[in-house]
Order: C-alpha cells, then structure tokens, then sequence
C-alpha cells in the first residue's frame, strides 16, 4: 500500500531491531514474546517519542517556528525528547511540567542538560489549566518576537500518529524478513499516540494483528475515548479515506496500581526478571507495567491459540533511576 506521509525529519535510529526473547517466551509458556526495540531509536532520545517528533518538529520548522512549547510530568520521557531534539535543531524549547521540583536526576536531569527552559504547575492547577497554561506561554513568546509551537502531552495527535504509522511499516518488513504473522501487538499506552498510530498502521498495512493498548494511567473509557479522537483529527487534517471510526481500539486494563509513574513490588520484580533472564531493561511508569499486563495475561490465556506475539518496547529507561531505591539493591 502507498501512503502519503507529510514532512518528516530523520532524527531517529531507524529500523529499530525485532527481537525474541527465547528463554523469557519458554519460562512463562504460551505464545513466542518479540520485543520491537523501540528503546534502541537513540541515545538520549531513546524510546517510542521520537518517532511522533519527527513529524511535529518538521512541521514547526515548516511553519516558521523558533520555539517549541510541550509538557509533561516532571520525569517526563516525552519532555526530555524533545528538549533534546531541540538542541540538536537550534530551537528554543519550554517545558510545562506537572508536579514540583525535584533534584534533577533521570530525564529532568537531561531537560536541564539540553537547557531547557521549565515552569512547574501543580497537578491540580496544571489538570485544570493546561490549555491556558499553553496558551499564556504561546502569547508570551509572540510578545517578545518569537513563534511557538505547541506540541500536547506525548506528542500524541493527529500528527504524531505518523510516528506510528510508519513503525507499521517497519513491522510489516520485520515479519516478513523473520517468517512470522504475529496475532497481536501490545503496547503501553501513556496519552494514546503510539496505540493510535499502530492501529492505524495496523490497518492501512495489513499486519492482520490486533493492536492491544495496556494504559498506565487513567482508565479504558478514557483511552478509547483519546484514541479515537487521535484518529479522527488525523483522517481530517490529513484527507484520509481510512474510515477511522470503524477501527477497534483494544485496552487491557487493571495494571495501573497506584496510579501514573507508581508501580507496585509486582512490576519491580517483573523489570528486575526481564533484566536478569534477557538484558532487557524497562521502566517502572511505563514499559515495566505494561510487560507485567501483557505476561499476566498470558498467564490468563488472553493470546492462546497463536504462535507469536510483539511487545512494543517504547523505551523510558532513565525513567528507572529516580525509582531505583524500589529496586531494593
């Protein structure tokens, strides 16, 4: 199929690797468990976020911009992207972070690194705010001459959706150069992106998987309803005859625990099994719940019946260090 993608930037370490995880897939039975290593699309700009920012930062170039306005919590892996990318790009960036200041380690340490400019909000002002809050910090670069750019929590929009559209296409040569015909595809979902460009992708290259969303935050309802709001304002924006709508949009809730960026021992010691038996690192917000979600639910009998199985790997490590007292070393 031909797809028509929009400008992009080439910013990320692509095609990343597909991997099997062979002693992992035989300790816990079921279907074969391959890892797209999503978390090897760079260094610093490591994980799944670098794929959506190729297209909003092409598209903030195209339009003149010299600012770059996004947020995020404190430990944001989306914040700490972008902030990269921008001083990679000579672009000023801002950071809307939701919850207070804290010592700079993991990804707030690389924020300040790139120099990035950041505004704390608390949770309760930035959740009732955000809209505003961006819209100030819009007005407030006009005055002083300068055009922003606002990109939304996890770059996840009608444009960052290309970011996942196009690992799609990735995908369908991976299962090709290994022979497989993965019956599923899992990944974690944070502000509904990476689901939304996969179930997209899924569709207009005929992977012939289900796509699977395991949230980390907020509830089934809520991602059905970002997903698929994600989706339309991409087949508007875009002119694209995909019936969107019609697409469905699968969540695997009840692993969220505590709440976002709190994982339970049980997470723990899945990131600390993966490590030990694969070398294959994940972190305590995001790819650490989701892969506890997705062996649990094997464990269940949610993917019998199929031979394989693909485990998106959207990155996040330095999320991992400012937790790592949970790790009890």
């Amino acid at each position: 199929m031909t797809v028509n993608y929009p400008p992009k930037l080439s910013l990320a370490q692509t095609p990343t690797p597909l991997t099997l995880l062979e002693r992992l897939s035989a300790q816990v039975g079921g279907p074969r468990i391959w890892v797209k290593r999503d978390d090897m699309t760079g260094g610093v700009v490591s994980g799944n976020k670098i794929r959506k920012l190729e297209f909003s930062l092409a598209a903030a170039i195209e339009q003149g911009c010299d600012t770059v306005i996004t947020c995020g919590g404190v430990q944001s892996n989306h914040c700490r992207t972008t902030a990269i990318l921008c001083a990679q790009l000579g672009l000023k960036c801002h950071l809307i972070l939701r919850g207070a200041e804290e010592p700079a380690d993991g990804n707030l340490l690389l924020d300040k690194l790139a120099g990035a400019e950041i505004s704390y909000y608390p949770n309760t002002e930035y959740t009732a705010r955000a809209g505003e809050i961006l819209q100030y910090w819009r007005d407030y670069y006009a005055e002083q001459g300068c055009k922003a750019f606002a990109i939304p929590v996890g770059a996840s929009d009608g444009i960052g959706l290309w970011g996942y559209i196009a690992a799609c296409k990735e995908l369908q040569a991976d299962f090709k150069q290994h022979g497989i015909k993965p019956a599923h595809i899992i990944t974690a979902t944070g502000s509904g992106g990476t689901q939304g460009g996969l179930t997209v992708g899924n569709a207009l290259y005929q992977l012939g998987a289900t796509v699977w969303g395991i949230n980390v935050c907020d509830d089934a309802d809520y991602f059905r309803r970002k997903v698929l709001e994600d989706m339309r304002q991409w087949q508007q924006w875009y002119q694209q005859s995909l019936e969107v709508s019609q697409l469905p949009i699968n969540v695997i809730d009840g692993y969220v625990g505590a709440g976002y960026a709190r994982a339970s021992e049980a997470v723990f010691a899945t990131i600390k099994k993966v490590a030990k038996s694969e070398g294959l690192v994940l972190d305590p917000v995001y790819t650490g719940k989701a892969f506890h979600g997705m062996l649990d639910q094997i464990r269940q009998g949610r993917f019998d019946g199929c031979d394989d199985i693909v485990y998106i790997h959207t990155g996040g490590i330095f999320g991992l260090f400012p937790q790592r007292q949970q790790l009890h070393y």
